[in-house]
């Protein structure tokens, strides 16, 4: 089945489901106030409550300002915001339930058909609630042992979320704008059947806000939705609760015409990775002022990544175009694998100065001095990645690259660090011997059609490939560069190039 046959399937029985339910229930009704300052938590979830007890229906919040601590999502319920409808989260971490491993304003766990719609706002005021949870920790009421202390801010399982779904099915949340989250602003774990459609998120607020999680999930749809994030904006990750059942991994994904602003990685797959990733379809996505990585596929954690196809790609102002990564943190056996990984038509211009310094919250800067990174494709000695399809790709890079400033000579390709066991990030080895592009211990590569561009000279040559296996190169276009080594090749096996 292919991924869009697949995508209105799931819609068609999801939206059959709530067809069942179409009673009303206002939260005026229940003695909800919407001035902003009384706790309604009560009174919405007794509406919660009844429209499931009644065998499902619309909980409606009007227009107004309505502060709520946790509530919690059931079976067949609708929440819905009307227009100028705002649900507040509170800012006493005392109102905040903990369902899973953290908290959140909307929650649900083990729920069927269930619902956030409308064109109102979920505002988490993620900032002054984050503010009153660090000052607990110098108030002497939370332990060290909760506290970041080297980031000096509360740990993420004390931080509310927005939005945090467990272990459900058939699942739509439309229409509505999410912002303002004290951690990451919206998680999905081990959901089935979930679209995500015609959302905006906006949150600049504190650390950690990833704009969109989704854990372990199957068949799900994120589509025609704006994410303005100060961490991670779409991404798609693999814990491992219980390694032994097989069934937990991300599967059958389809995430198109969405426009992403982050101060981490725009579309992102891992960090963890326990089970992995399949028949993920990523399209039509525009990325913008983004600090780190337009595109980041990163295995670490013994999974699997197969059979990705991303297309259609555009990215201004953003750190660095592409980075896939396989390691091996746990050091467990088996290592995992990234295989069949497709990715063309994708157009990115990489900046000189940093791209997310007119944000609230920034990415981390690196504490030692770099040129400009390169895209990277790493494996490692023991375990390549496999297949890799690289079409119509162009990226234009600002180059200055200076020697004197930091140096990686081609010399010493073989002291480029291994870090295998260290957290991906296309920053992590330190400065790189190429400006354009980095591969290393792959098995299976595809350039065709692939432009990269220099603005200003750079020491290194434009591309560079270490222990690399079936390279096929055609159509490769190198702009802007006068050296005569523009390409490098070291321990490169079966190599086919066609101009």
């Amino acid at each position: 089945m292919t991924p869009r046959k697949l995508y209105n399937t799931c819609i068609f029985f999801v939206i059959t489901q709530f067809a069942v339910a179409s009673h009303d229930y206002n939260i005026l009704s229940f003695g909800a106030v919407p001035d902003g300052k009384t706790l309604n938590t009560k009174a919405i979830q007794a509406a919660i409550n009844l429209a499931h007890k009644e065998g499902g229906g619309r909980v409606i919040i009007p227009a107004g300002r309505f502060l709520s601590g946790s509530i919690v999502l059931r079976s067949n319920v609708e929440l819905h915001l009307l227009k100028q409808a705002v649900l507040l989260g509170s800012v006493n971490p005392d109102d905040y339930l903990k369902m899973n491993r953290w908290k959140a304003l909307v929650m649900a766990d083990s729920a069927n058909n269930i619902s956030i719609s409308g064109k109102g706002v979920l505002d988490g005021q993620g900032a002054q609630l984050a503010l009153t949870i660090d000052s607990l920790f110098y108030a002497g009421k939370i332990d060290s042992s909760d506290y970041e202390l080297n980031e000096k801010r509360p740990t993420c399982h004390l931080r509310p979320q927005i939005i945090e779904f467990l272990n459900c099915n058939n699942i739509r949340v439309t229409g509505v704008t999410i912002k303002n989250a004290a951690c990451w602003v919206q998680t999905y774990e081990l959901c089935r059947n979930l679209i995500i459609d015609n959302i905006k998120v906006e949150s600049d607020a504190y650390w950690n806000n990833d704009g969109i999680d989704i854990s372990n999930c199957k068949n799900v749809q994120i589509t025609h939705s704006s994410i303005n994030s100060s961490d991670d904006g779409i991404c798609l990750k693999s814990y491992c609760k219980n390694p032994k059942i097989e069934s937990e991994y991300c599967d059958s994904i389809y995430i198109s015409d969405c426009t992403v602003r982050s101060s981490a990685s725009a579309i992102k797959l891992g960090t963890p990775s326990c089970g992995g990733f399949k028949n993920i379809t990523i399209e039509n996505i525009k990325i913008f002022d983004t600090f780190r990585s337009a595109i980041a596929l990163e295995l670490v954690d013994d999974g699997v990544m197969e059979n990705i196809m991303i297309n259609n790609i555009t990215a201004k102002n953003t750190g660095n175009a592409i980075f896939i990564r396989l390691g091996d943190r746990r050091k467990q056996e088996p290592v995992g694998q990234i295989k069949n990984i497709t990715i063309k038509n994708v157009k990115v211009k990489v900046p000189f100065e940093r791209a997310d310094y007119a944000y609230e919250i920034r990415g981390p800067e690196l504490p030692y001095f770099h040129n400009i990174f390169p895209s990277s494709i790493t494996g490692i000695p023991e375990q390549p990645i496999e297949n890799i399809h690289l079409e119509n790709i162009e990226i234009i890079y600002p180059g200055g690259g200076n020697p004197a400033y930091a140096n990686m000579p081609l010399w010493r390709l073989k002291d480029v660090p291994e870090m295998k066991d260290k957290y991906p990030e296309f920053s992590m080895f330190g400065e790189l011997p190429a400006w354009g592009m980095y591969v290393r211990h792959v098995k299976g590569l595809t350039l065709k059609n692939i432009k990269i561009k220099i603005e200003k000279r750079d020491y290194r040559p434009a591309l560079v490939f270490d222990d690399v296996k079936n390279l096929s190169i055609e159509s490769l276009k190198i702009e802007g560069d006068k050296k005569k080594e523009l390409i490098i090749f070291n321990s490169v096996e079966e190599l086919k190039i066609i101009k």
